[in-house]
């Protein structure tokens, strides 16, 4: 048992991933912002939320940056609400804080590597690719393929898939278009970095990965499934996906740098696939972290969030047996970190609600796991 995440990285680590498994639970976002603090000293030089990539650039910029303000970073660079989170507030002005004293290659840059999705609604691709044509400085009209942007981001363009636009003519059409925009930002790279700089060009190539993640996503929508549950485990496949592929892009930027230290729920970041269960089918869809373990190898880390009561959710102290019950014995302060092959034999615990939010610990998850952390009360 310990609480110094320096015994948890490795030579090799590029991401470090820790998961919580609710995102109701505010202490998890404490204990992180600790585990910043810690990992600060140790070399890594980034820090990624599960939330908007685009949106994160604004945050990115204050706190490397000093631009603009505090309270505008946290308006406009979160999404699914996680502005208003006061961990991640203080996290936002902590690294504004510590990187205004340093030198830009010391500095903790912020990163967002999700996308403004959820089950029940999307958004429309046409600010995302407005910038990279502005950029591009292309004189092409394409307010009569998006149309409005509702259309795009009601509810019923998600949950209903003939009410969705993603398989229209129009959608195709601007799939292409921003795929080709994007082999247009690297076809002329040098000329365009020469004209404003690398971090310009970076944040088209971000927007327009973007509109292409929308774009797909909103195709996904339109896919017409016998089951309404199997239609979203599809899309939350695909959100995953995404994921994985806006984290590899992050180490490449920040590979010269130092790690990155990674926060997202359990589901996100564990190494074993998602399965989920519709009648007698059971579907297995890979989950980002089984994502990026496949292509990283030991160069990925994951750390499984792990809770035995909360106050806040209304979760209480689990049954003798399960996983929970055995950490929460063997845990002397509020939290601590344990490895996870020491984590004794146990059950998976049956009293969370779904209005809980809480995936509680399973034998996949900690043979998956380089080490758990241990949130007693």
């Amino acid at each position: 048992m310990s609480q110094d995440i320096s015994e948890f990285v490795t030579a090799s680590g590029e991401l470090l991933g820790f998961g919580e498994p609710t995102h109701l639970e505010p202490c998890f976002g404490q204990v992180r912002n600790e585990l910043v603090f810690q990992l600060a000293g140790l070399g890594f030089r980034s820090v990624a939320l599960e939330t908007d990539r685009v949106a994160a650039l604004r945050v990115d910029a204050f706190v490397r940056q000093g631009v603009g303000s505090l309270d505008e970073a946290m308006a406009g660079g979160f999404s699914h609400g996680f502005g208003e989170v006061a961990a991640n507030r203080e996290l936002v002005s902590w690294l504004r804080d510590y990187n205004a004293a340093r030198p830009a290659d010391q500095q903790l840059a912020f990163h967002g590597f999700d996308a403004s999705l959820e089950t029940m609604s999307a958004p429309s691709p046409r600010p995302y690719l407005d910038h990279a044509r502005e950029y591009l400085q292309l004189d092409l009209d394409l307010a009569p393929l998006v149309g409005a942007d509702d259309q795009w981001s009601r509810t019923e363009a998600v949950i209903d898939p003939a009410s969705s636009i993603g398989a229209t003519p129009a959608a195709d059409s601007l799939r292409v278009i921003a795929d080709d925009l994007l082999i247009a930002l690297y076809a002329r790279a040098p000329e365009l970095i020469a004209a404003t700089s690398r971090d310009e060009w970076q944040q088209s190539e971000t927007y327009l990965t973007a509109a292409l993640g929308i774009l797909r996503y909103h195709k996904e929508c339109a896919r017409v499934e016998a089951d309404q549950g199997l239609r979203i485990a599809r899309l939350s496949s695909l959100r995953d996906a995404l994921m994985a592929q806006n984290l590899l892009a992050v180490r490449a930027l920040e590979t010269r740098r130092g790690p990155t230290f990674v926060f997202a729920h359990n589901t996100h970041l564990q190494r074993n696939q998602n399965t989920w269960q519709f009648g007698d089918t059971d579907v297995t869809l890979a989950s980002a972290g089984a994502i990026l373990s496949t292509l990283l190898d030991d160069r990925y880390t994951f750390v499984a969030g792990s809770l035995g009561r909360s106050r806040t959710i209304g979760l209480e102290e689990p049954a003798p047996g399960t996983y929970e019950s055995h950490l929460q014995r063997s845990t002397p302060t509020s939290w601590s970190l344990t490895p996870a092959a020491a984590t004794p034999e146990g059950t998976t615990r049956t009293d969370p609600t779904p209005q809980q939010g809480y995936f509680p610990l399973t034998a996949a998850t900690i043979k998956g796991a380089d080490a758990i952390l241990h949130l007693s009360d």
